[in-house]
């Protein structure tokens, strides 16, 4: 019974994705990283900035959007005070420069009124998309937080205009692993022509917390949805309540890939890192042989240095080739956005 559930399953992911996936390859994305220039490092004096995710422009430059916000309300007030900026470089590892804020707040009635964060940004056809999580609050943490949500904002160039989501194009489901919110979208194309996306939800338990962190899967046949939630539960480890969050997502060599931060080294077993996962279909993921991005450490060309946080792991891909890896780094009291050369192998 077992050998003929494979090949059904092996016929059904044919025929799916229209691919033979038995040449699917192993990639070792720890082993693609390069040293890192001075250039690669982006910052503002008076905003700590995060979530870096790049994208080319028709005009050959290259768009990095970032979350920032007042670098004197310190680090955790990302939930009640960020926003989604724009900046600009010639090359993907910069240097980059701020252009302007893309998402910005607005009116009181929109469920991403005061705050817009986690951007990541694709190229679908001849739109860009900017997948995003926004909220609103009454100032207090918890309750900014519980009301985080996924939208989109689509335009025809990395400047804008930007036309948002009048509603969460991800909602909360009640009792469903997202009861409490929903945030960290990651958005691929499949082989198919679809769309799908990988999210992280917060089910229901003890507030203001919550109950377990654990990441879902929906589907849509247009890049701005409607997007249908599937049962899937992904990146889980055992009885851990937050193993996993910051996916990354796209397809490669016959398969589909995700880069995410691993809280405690539950899959990597070097402590807090990123690690890799892989799915034939983008529902089922289990962690990769090589499973270790990279510790909390960037490789800069003058010496490799610690840090105490590397996260929101993003690739720039170009002609199906990653490039850069993007992350956002906490060191101290300075959050910044660093662009991590790539050679692949």
């Amino acid at each position: 019974m077992k050998y003929c559930a494979r090949i059904i399953t092996a016929i059904a992911v044919f025929f799916l994705f229209g691919k033979n996936t038995t040449h699917a390859q192993d990639i070792d994305v720890e082993s693609w990283i390069r040293p890192v220039p001075a250039t690669a490092k982006f910052g503002l004096d008076s905003f700590m900035v995060w979530c870096g995710s790049c994208v080319k422009g028709n005009d050959g430059k290259y768009y990095l959007f970032y979350s920032r916000w007042p670098r004197s309300s310190k680090h955790e007030s990302w939930v009640t005070k960020s926003e989604v900026a724009v900046a600009v470089a010639n090359e993907p590892t910069g240097p980059f420069k701020h252009v302007k804020v893309v998402l910005p707040t607005r009116e009181k009635t929109f469920w991403d009124a005061e705050v817009t964060h986690n951007p990541t940004v694709q190229k679908f056809g001849k739109k860009y998309y900017l997948y995003y999580m926004g909220n609103y609050g009454n100032g207090e943490w918890w309750n900014h937080r519980n009301h985080q949500r996924i939208g989109v904002a689509v335009a025809s160039s990395p400047l804008g205009p930007w036309k948002r989501s009048d509603k969460p194009i991800i909602d909360t489901s009640f009792q469903s692993f997202d009861h409490v919110m929903a945030s960290n979208p990651a958005v691929t194309k499949r082989p198919d022509g679809k769309y799908l996306m990988i999210y992280k939800g917060v089910g229901n338990g003890k507030m203001p917390f919550g109950g377990k962190v654990l990441h879902g899967a929906a589907i849509a046949d247009k890049p701005e949805g409607p997007f249908t939630k599937l049962p899937n539960r992904i990146f889980v480890k055992d009885t851990v309540q937050f193993a996993a969050e910051d996916p990354f997502i796209w397809f490669q060599e016959g398969k589909y890939w995700a880069i995410v931060k691993d809280f405690k080294g539950n899959f990597t077993h070097a402590g807090l890192s990123l690690a890799l996962f892989e799915s034939m279909d983008g529902l089922d993921w289990k962690p990769a042989k090589h499973v270790l991005v990279t510790k909390t450490e960037i490789p800069w060309e003058t010496g490799t240095k610690q840090v105490k946080k590397l996260e929101r792991p993003q690739l720039y891909i170009e002609n199906g080739i990653p490039k850069v890896l993007f992350c956002a780094v906490y060191d101290g009291e300075d959050n910044y956005n660093v662009a991590i050369p790539l050679k692949v192998k």
